[in-house]
């Protein structure tokens, strides 16, 4: 399990609970801590919830960078199967299992479904029912936009949020894995997605695998702002990491 996490010093004992509240506990938690300022890595190694719970440091900043040590810092520790979450998430109890279930069935690569987190602020109603409706329309476009098509790449487009997926070991490294990249440069979960249909490899989405995510990105870019930004970065905050 990995967990990419900068200046999360505040909110990511809440992740780490809620991973230690799955049903199948069958895992290890690697928090790769890139560059945090705030003592986010000694937060992370007080937690006492009874995790197999380890901390490495990526200091150069960017999630696809820190993401895709931790992914193959857990595959030279022997780790076949991997999952990522983000530190500002909360995986529903029943997400490991259910990412688990989905490479039984034969999946090489499964993406769950995201919900917005309502525990930490009061949601207002379009954010309640209008993110989940967001994150499908995102979904739809990603089938439709040109750079998720073309020759070379197999089967379908399926959208799996970097805060919400898992994959065999084998393909991550088959398909070159997450770039190391900052967020604001390129969306790395799109393009480890479109580098596993470039060597085919089976996608897949599990309805049950849950996880809600933060809807702070949400309060500081508008909803408006918030499309731009997961569509093609049209809009670009001063401030990116809004914590």
């Amino acid at each position: 399990m990995i967990v990419p996490a900068y200046d999360e010093a505040r909110g990511i004992t809440a992740t780490l609970d809620a991973l230690a509240a799955q049903h199948d506990r069958a895992f290890t938690v690697l928090v790769v801590d890139n560059g945090s300022r705030d003592g986010t890595a000694a937060v992370v190694r007080a937690h006492d919830r009874g995790l197999d719970l380890r901390v490495i440091e990526e200091p150069v900043k960017g999630t696809g960078a820190a993401a895709d040590t931790g992914m193959r810092h857990a595959i030279d520790a022997g780790a076949t199967l991997l999952a990522r979450t983000d530190a500002d998430c909360l995986p529903a109890p029943g997400w490991t299992a259910a990412l688990r279930a989905g490479f039984a069935d034969g999946l090489q690569m499964v993406g769950g479904r995201l919900v917005p987190r309502t525990d930490e602020v009061r949601l207002r109603f379009w954010e309640r029912r209008g993110l989940p409706a967001v994150v499908a329309v995102a979904a739809a476009f990603g089938r439709l936009r040109p750079s998720n098509r073309g020759p070379g790449l197999q089967g379908p487009y399926v959208m799996c949020a970097g805060c919400n997926l898992a994959i065999t070991a084998d393909l991550y490294l088959r398909s070159g894995g997450f770039p190391r990249t900052a967020i604001e440069d390129v969306h790395e979960d799109r393009a480890l997605v479109n580098a596993v249909r470039r060597v085919g490899g089976r996608i897949g989405r599990r309805r049950d695998a849950v996880v809600a995510g933060s809807v702070r990105r949400v309060r500081a870019y508008g909803l408006v702002g918030t499309l731009g930004w997961y569509a093609d970065h049209r809009h670009r905050p001063d401030v990116v990491d809004v914590r």
